[in-house]
């Protein structure tokens, strides 16, 4: 079994807006259900776990409800960080979803992943311990301590930009939570970061430059005009 966790716990703080940035409403319909609409339709997801602050939980199960998805198994609250979130996620799946194989981790607000990136992540966690895709990095990038000279000169040929969705074994994902402290997971920027760290062998699979994640109102732009077909 494949459970997806569909992080929506974010508040969207760096747009500036009153309406966290999964929620807001695009052509009358809120980008977390064009999330949902690409989990709900691929074969090889079997659940969704939602991990949302609970005065959205309405919200999401409305337009869940009203677009016909079916494979939400359950909601997890949403944690202090990121990390925290996914791990409340985990934790969801293993008391709904305890038959899972491969848990795929995925930010609501990057609406237009594919389903060739889903199937390869998770193709990657079947014959890996995991899968995360990447694009190349196109500009040169410079190490700075004090963000004002220049420290280290790194290859950008070697130098990837990790999206999502991310996919694990589910039980060694979560085992490596239960053991690790809570400061560990605080600090944690990214799903495969404290995988790698602990031992799990990641994957990396082709990403696509399409699947943006909507940080800035530049990027609810991007996404408006690629819907409208002008990308």
């Amino acid at each position: 079994m494949n459970t997806a966790i569909i992080l929506a716990g974010g508040v969207g703080s760096r747009m500036g807006l009153d309406c966290p940035k999964q929620f807001l409403m695009v052509q009358e319909k809120p980008i977390i259900s064009y999330c949902f609409d690409i989990f709900q339709k691929h074969r090889e997801i079997d659940k969704m776990v939602v991990v949302v602050c609970e005065q959205w939980q309405p919200f999401v199960e409305e337009y869940a409800s009203k677009y016909g998805v079916s494979k939400i198994c359950g909601y997890a609250p949403a944690g202090e960080s990121r990390q925290h979130s996914i791990y409340n996620g985990l934790k969801c799946i293993a008391a709904n979803c305890p038959d899972t194989d491969i848990v795929i981790v995925h930010d609501a607000a990057r609406p237009l992943t594919s389903d060739e990136i889903i199937s390869a992540c998770v193709q990657g966690a079947t014959e890996y311990d995991g899968a995360m895709p990447v694009i190349s990095v196109k500009d040169t990038v410079y190490q700075s301590r004090d963000g004002q000279s220049i420290d280290c000169l790194l290859k950008r040929s070697e130098l990837f930009a990790g999206q999502a969705p991310e996919s694990f074994k589910f039980k060694r994902y979560y085992e490596i939570h239960n053991e690790v402290t809570d400061e560990e997971i605080a600090s944690t920027a990214g799903s495969s970061e404290i995988a790698y760290r602990h031992g799990m062998e990641i994957r990396m699979v082709k990403g696509s430059e399409r699947n943006l994640k909507i940080t800035t109102i530049e990027d609810l732009e991007t996404f408006e005009t690629i819907l409208k077909g002008g990308v």
